[in-house]
């Protein structure tokens, strides 16, 4: 499993600019500092009662968790619990409280125009979700959402709500058609249309966003903000979910993406883009449920894709293999005894291991110093996370995105015959959070690319920001 130094040096490696832990976990807090990246932290489940019920408690937990790595860390929001309403109705009458609480420390702090409070909600929580316009929040539930959506339009806050046009087609009974829930094209007869507002619908994602706005404006609310927490699509299922597969995932997410980055907004708020995180970075194999529950990533636990995302035209946003295998390697031409005494360096003073290297192990034929050269320059340099400067060896070595192994000999950061990373910087697989599994990828309208880390160790949500 990587270090929480490793994950760090991915989020860089892919100019991911903001991320979003299901914790506070202090060790990846640590390693985000000084890196500029943008990060949620959260309040789990598990700690609400007592955040809600005691403003010390609160305070306690924004000193530990944000004053104690600010502005170090660019702690950027705070997510106080998850799918609260639907998942621990209990702690309801004090969701609310426990969202003040928090503030008000930050408040005490100088800190509440830097740092938001919100808390996410299933979108069960509407009802009559179409059409949009007549959408309206479960009624049980408006002594607290009445307080909770004045509470984060007096902070300038967003309110926070996972969507899934998986679910929504698979417990439709064939009324939802696949390609309204996977955004693809539809002929104008196929649209779905709101008889009250005359507005158009080509996807489920647009409509369940909207039918959010409204149950929002049915409160008299009309300014606050939507983010959704989670989206996505399983790459695969058991006999009774035929759908959940690898195309209809890719389908889903890319055309996601895109929507998302090209500024559409929804046909209620035009042009207003939806922050969005995918959900999820990784399978989750030993996730109990369903085979579906396992696999909503979009990455195996090794790190490899499960599938690579269809961006024409939407920019580069995880276009590519992000396990970014790139070597060091000895120079064409250069000088032996160049080459010897940086070898000696690397197998010295820079701490490589170079144990492969030795008389009967993987690494020692060929027995010439350009081949041993190049195992350990490579291995430097995958240990020093590819940073700039670190494969150069006095100019007798270079970078190529050409696999240096052979044989029995896997070199670091090669996909080995198993696929896995040896001794890479891939992402490890995570633990389960409140509601939903991995890392989560979130997209903003600015065009940024950012990843959300469930941490706890559940790493990684992507988002834009």
């Amino acid at each position: 499993m990587p270090s929480p130094t490793q994950v760090v040096a991915l989020l860089k490696a892919q100019n991911i600019r903001h991320v979003r832990l299901y914790d506070a976990d202090q060790a990846m807090l640590l390693a985000l500092a000084n890196t500029g990246i943008q990060v949620t932290v959260a309040v789990p489940n598990d700690q609400l009662l007592g955040i809600g019920q005691s403003n010390a408690t609160a305070a306690n937990w924004v000193t530990r968790n944000v004053l104690a790595h600010v502005p170090a860390t660019n702690i950027t929001a705070i997510a106080v619990g998850s799918e609260v309403l639907t998942t621990l109705p209990n702690a309801a009458p004090v969701l609310v409280s426990a969202l003040k609480f928090i503030h008000s420390a930050l408040v005490a702090s100088n800190l509440d125009r830097q740092i938001k409070v919100s808390t996410p909600h299933s979108s069960s929580v509407i009802l009559d979700s179409f059409p949009p316009s007549q959408a309206f929040f479960n009624r049980s539930w408006d002594p607290v959402m009445v307080p909770l959506l004045k509470f984060l339009q007096s902070t300038g806050s967003y309110l926070m709500i996972n969507v899934y046009p998986y679910y929504d087609y698979m417990q439709s009974n064939g009324v939802i058609p696949l390609d309204y829930a996977l955004f693809r094209p539809l002929p104008p007869n196929k649209e779905a249309v709101d008889a009250n507002t005359l507005l158009h619908y080509t996807n489920v994602f647009d409509a369940l966003v909207d039918a959010t706005y409204f149950a929002m404006s049915y409160l008299n609310f009309t300014n606050v903000p939507i983010v959704v927490t989670e989206s996505g699509w399983p790459s695969k299922g058991d006999s009774a979910e035929p759908d959940a597969t690898i195309e209809n995932a890719n389908t889903y997410n890319s055309n996601l993406i895109r929507h998302v980055l090209n500024n559409t907004g929804t046909p209620k708020h035009p042009g207003i883009a939806v922050s969005t995180y995918i959900y999820e970075l990784y399978n989750e194999d030993l996730r109990p449920g369903s085979v579906s529950e396992k696999n909503w990533g979009l990455f195996n636990a090794n790190g490899m894709p499960v599938y690579i995302l269809h961006l024409t035209g939407a920019g580069t946003v995880l276009a590519n293999d992000t396990t970014n295998q790139t070597f060091c390697v000895a120079k064409d031409g250069a000088d032996p005894k160049m080459l010897q005494a940086a070898l000696d360096w690397a197998c010295g003073p820079g701490k490589v291991d170079c144990s492969p290297l030795l008389q009967g192990q993987p690494c020692y034929e060929p027995n010439n110093v350009v081949t041993h050269a190049t195992y350990a320059f490579n291995a430097y340099f995958q240990q020093m996370a590819k940073s700039s400067g670190t494969c150069d060896f006095k100019g007798v070595a270079t970078i190529t995105t050409t696999d240096p192994s052979h044989g029995t000999c896997i070199v670091p950061g090669s996909v080995g015959k198993n696929g896995t990373i040896v001794n890479g910087t891939s992402l490890a697989p995570s633990s389960n959070s409140t509601s939903s599994g991995c890392l989560s990828q979130y997209f903003h309208g600015d065009g940024s690319f950012t990843s959300s880390v469930i941490v706890g160790i559940l790493v990684l949500s992507a988002v834009l920001l």
